[in-house]
């Protein structure tokens, strides 16, 4: 990320970015770790109804509600395939320099890069395993 808060989306996202959504993306503030999630647009106006549905007298649903809708930021990829990350998403995940964008399926994560790692080197906690994940193979 640069000074001015632009980061270079590397050519292989940029491209299927350009493909899916025209370069339309929507960053917001992840729920759980301090993060962000990036949507194509088309995606996040698929999953906004969900989130706009989620009750607002649960502490648990208002909290992601607040993060997600209230930090939700339209953006669109430059000439350069750069993007500008609004300085209140940027102070949210902490990010100064050296970030990691992240493929999450249909979405992806953009994280400060020494927190991604933090993140990731982290013991695991004694969640029990999905049982999804138990038949894994790769």
């Amino acid at each position: 990320m640069d000074a001015k808060g632009r980061i270079a989306i590397p050519t292989r996202i940029r491209e299927l970015l350009q493909e899916s959504c025209s370069g339309r993306i929507v960053v917001t503030a992840h729920t759980e770790n301090r993060c962000l999630h990036v949507f194509p647009e088309p995606q996040w106006q698929e999953i906004l109804p969900q989130i706009e549905s989620l009750p607002s007298f649960n502490k648990v649903s208002r909290r992601a509600k607040l993060l997600l809708m209230g930090h939700a930021s339209p953006l669109e990829l430059d000439g350069n395939g750069r993007i500008l990350l609004p300085p209140t998403l940027r102070d949210y995940a902490g990010m100064e320099k050296k970030l990691m964008l992240v493929g999450q399926g249909k979405s992806l994560e953009l994280w400060c890069e020494e927190e991604f790692s933090r993140y990731i080197d982290a013991p695991i906690d004694d969640d029990e395993m999905p049982e999804g994940m138990k038949n894994l193979a790769f």
